[in-house]
């Protein structure tokens, strides 16, 4: 049969392997200490960003901003100083609280001052507004000139329903951002959500170190009309304010869990003011794609955060944050995942995106961006695979979803996961809303559904106590400290290289075929009601 050497190569449209060496390559490149820790705007982003373009360029891929493999990012710079005291007056008196003890407070607008002098504040239970649940805690109340008083988490927290707003299951109506979204939306001039530490999921500590201080946001985005002052107060304070209101506090939370619950004036007021001082810089995302050549205008988005956050306090003598797992990981398994479809004999039949954001260890800001100003629409945006941190322990048994259950990418990762040999499950914590703490979760927001995941839970060779002593380890030793460095002895890349295959044989399978993946009934995230596919 020497005949058969001679025929033609036949053209395949199986999946390629990915590379361990490529990822490998970009990882340890991203790492060192040259990048100065990946921080936006600062010296290391504009190496950062030249060696993603040339990658990319060298691939062949198209870029993928009209002719530019970036997207120019405006970021706002906020140091707002607080007030040193929040006067709170009720039918009891006037009571003045203390900064950072008390209370924390802050702004997304970009202005010099503001002010808020004796704000009527208003109970509006977990600030939660949807109309396919028939819940509305702001109904029948005009919030203009009025603070909004909520609770953190959602009514399903601490209940004994799990289909209850998802029971102990974080919905993203529990997240703080949705509660300033929504204030936002309502109109209302300040917003100040009740601390407490199971709810929240974070002691008071992690409030008054992350609301303090300079905050970065996106620049040239129109705030005018949104809630201008927003933050914290502590458990011990709203309980007093309750009280001497003359409500009982535990009676209205009770209130604030059922369908029947309307908002209502405390009868109090509140001031306090905010003095701010900004400055703003132009940060990139990078973004290259292979087009379809079937359907072109139809995409497959992949994504990982280029960014982590520079150099900062001296650990142990080093003062440089250099992001190895969090994300120059998940970037170089993007950059892997672009080689293997860049290089397969077979081009996909709908086009696939790369895009390298900014900014998401300064609040998801380069991804908030791309959808708000999406370079490829995100009505014929089929999904978005998104890589945070690739697991550096060695092959898996498991997949985990962070945020199982939202939509049918579930399916995907399972048929894939399966196909390695892998089960799926869902994320160790997932009362903590980690959902909503990666770029993916923008993408949700809009519409796209999303995947998010990696082998967690159990060690191919050595178990789930192994795995579990691993994360432990590197969350209380190595995240975001100087010390998350590649280290060739004690990686394993095996489980990484088997998570970017994941991922690429979703992706693959995806742009060659004509599904359109679709939100769950049961989750908060649907496609906009005018899309081409509903």
């Amino acid at each position: 049969m020497a005949f058969l050497g001679c025929q033609e190569k036949t053209s395949t449209n199986e999946p390629s392997e990915i590379q361990a060496n490529t990822i490998l390559k970009h990882l340890e490149e991203l790492s060192q200490d040259k990048y100065l820790g990946r921080m936006p705007c600062m010296a290391g982003e504009p190496l950062t960003i030249d060696y993603l373009t040339n990658e990319l360029k060298s691939l062949g891929l198209e870029p993928g901003n009209n002719g530019s493999y970036t997207q120019d990012v405006p970021l706002l710079t906020i140091d707002g100083s607080i007030s040193d005291e929040m006067i709170v007056e009720t039918k009891e008196g006037k009571e003045s609280w203390k900064k950072g003890t008390d209370f924390v407070i802050h702004t997304q607008r970009n202005s010099s001052q503001l002010i808020l002098e004796e704000s009527e504040l208003v109970f509006c239970g977990y600030g939660i507004v949807d109309e396919k649940l028939g819940w509305n805690d702001y109904a029948d109340i005009d919030m203009k000139g009025k603070t909004a008083v909520v609770l953190v988490n959602d009514p399903g927290y601490g209940g004994d329903d799990p289909d209850f707003f998802k029971g102990d299951i974080m919905t993203y109506y529990g997240r703080w951002t949705y509660k300033y979204e929504e204030a936002d939306r309502q109109g209302a001039e300040g917003l100040l959500i009740i601390h407490e530490t199971s709810s929240a999921g974070y002691p008071w500590f992690v409030v008054q170190s992350s609301w303090q201080g300079p905050q970065q946001g996106l620049s040239g985005i129109d705030r005018s009309q949104d809630c201008g002052i927003k933050g914290w107060i502590s458990l011990q304070k709203a309980q007093e304010l309750f009280t001497n209101c003359g409500y009982d506090f535990t009676t209205e939370i009770k209130k604030a869990r059922t369908k029947e619950f309307k908002p209502f004036s405390m009868d109090a007021k509140v001031s306090a003011s905010l003095t701010n001082e900004t400055k703003e810089c132009i940060s990139k995302n990078v973004i290259a794609y292979q087009k379809g050549t079937k359907y072109p205008d139809e995409y497959i988005v992949y994504t990982a955060h280029w960014d982590h956050i520079g150099v900062g306090k001296v650990v142990e003598g080093d003062s440089i944050y250099n992001g190895a797992l969090d994300n120059a990981s998940g970037t170089a398994a993007v950059l892997s995942i672009a080689e293997a479809f860049a290089t397969a004999e077979t081009p996909p039949e709908r086009s696939v995106v790369f895009l390298f954001v900014t900014a998401e260890e300064q609040g998801l800001l380069g991804s908030e961006y791309y959808v708000k100003k999406p370079i490829f629409p995100l009505a014929k945006t089929v999904c978005n695979l998104n890589m945070d941190g690739l697991n550096p322990m060695g092959a898996m048994k498991d997949f985990s979803i962070t945020g199982m259950g939202h939509s049918q990418m579930d399916n995907y990762a399972e048929k894939h996961a399966k196909a390695q040999g892998r089960y799926i499950v869902q994320e160790a914590e997932p009362e903590k809303g980690y959902f909503f703490r990666s770029d993916h979760f923008n993408f949700a927001k809009f519409g796209v559904p999303a995947l998010y995941g990696d082998g967690s839970l159990e060690h191919a060779e050595k178990g789930k106590e192994y795995a579990e002593t691993f994360k432990k380890d590197y969350v209380e030793s190595r995240y975001h400290a100087p010390s998350d460095e590649y280290d060739a002895g004690t990686w394993n890349i095996d489980g990484g290289v088997q998570d970017a295959q994941l991922y690429y044989n979703i992706g693959h399978d995806l742009a060659n075929n004509r599904d359109w993946p679709k939100w769950n009934e049961s989750s908060e995230f649907k496609r906009p009601t005018k899309t081409l596919k509903d």
